[in-house]
């Protein structure tokens, strides 16, 4: 069994500044939220923008750049950069950072979707900032567009720039669309997917749910033909289907972007904790922690000097 690889996925375009004191929203905060994930066990760490004013998912190139290169400057953590963006973008401000970059990784999200976040609202009746609610409501009639056309645009850049896809899986049709873009030789071994779980709109964070997708996986591509990971959205899905991972020879994302408490009814002030938490677990089932290097080689990743930042 390859040693267990840990990405953090530090703040996201997800959850909004109101639900959490503790989400990075500034470059700054987001690199060193980065760092620290790293020193704490993360491999990868999984990277989204935010606007420093008020937190808002943004794509801005300079935004990107100053978080990236910070990271890149004081760690040697791989870095996968997100083309999932945030509710209203178009692929074209999802994708411009790979040519631009051409990191590592970057997210690949394999299929269109209902994505609900609207639920909050009855959770919340005031906001920290302006944005936030007309944000969630947005969602009540969001459809994350993923088209066939915008699937083999994101193949295409990736390849040319080197940039290995992390193949997001929200639920199994989506591993027949990878299958599908394989087949027609789109995409390279060694496939990496990640299986998303608990979004409304996608499939649940259960032992049945998760399975079927590994079981899927390895009918479509071969056991043991691929690397997988899973995430767990929302507290305790995280560690429990992370635990789940580590037994079965998958790999696992912890961080923000998916789940903010390291407890019940406690908020983890930091990513570092979520990571802490999990390596811990994996440690306990006897699972090793891999490294960054040792991540590449399991990976087949290009390399961190050869990225363009």
């Amino acid at each position: 069994m390859d040693k267990l690889i840990i990405t953090a996925a530090v703040t996201g375009s997800v959850h909004i500044p109101t639900q959490t004191p503790y989400l990075p929203l500034t470059p700054k905060e987001i690199a060193d939220e980065s760092v620290r994930s790293a020193e704490a066990g993360a491999a990868i760490v999984h990277i989204h923008a935010r606007d420093p004013k008020d937190g808002r998912p943004c794509s801005a190139l300079e935004v990107f750049q100053e978080i990236i290169t910070s990271i890149k400057e004081r760690s040697d953590v791989i870095i996968c950069i997100s083309t999932g963006g945030g509710a209203g973008m178009s692929i074209e401000e999802r994708t411009r950072t790979i040519p631009v970059f051409k990191p590592e990784m970057a997210s690949c999200n394999m299929g269109s979707m209902n994505f609900g976040l609207y639920p909050l609202l009855e959770k919340y009746k005031e906001f920290k900032f302006p944005w936030e609610k007309p944000y969630l409501e947005l969602t009540r009639n969001f459809i994350f567009a993923n088209t066939f056309a915008d699937l083999e645009y994101i193949c295409k850049i990736a390849r040319e720039n080197g940039t290995k896809p992390e193949h997001e899986m929200y639920d199994v049709g989506h591993l027949y669309n990878t299958k599908f873009l394989f087949d027609k030789g789109l995409l390279d071994r060694p496939l990496h997917m990640q299986f998303v779980t608990g979004v409304l709109g996608g499939i649940q964070s259960t032992l049945d749910d998760l399975l079927h997708m590994k079981k899927t996986a390895d009918k479509l591509f071969g056991e043991n033909q691929h690397t997988w990971s899973v995430i767990g959205a929302g507290y305790p899905a995280e560690f429990h289907l992370g635990a789940i991972a580590a037994m079965l020879g998958g790999h696992v994302r912890v961080g923000m972007e998916d789940n903010f408490r390291i407890r019940k009814g406690e908020y983890a002030k930091s990513n570092a904790e979520l990571v802490e938490k999990m390596v811990r677990i994996a440690k306990d089932l006897d699972r090793d922690i891999a490294s960054p290097d040792e991540a590449r080689a399991i990976l087949g990743l290009k390399g961190k000097e050869k990225v363009n930042f």
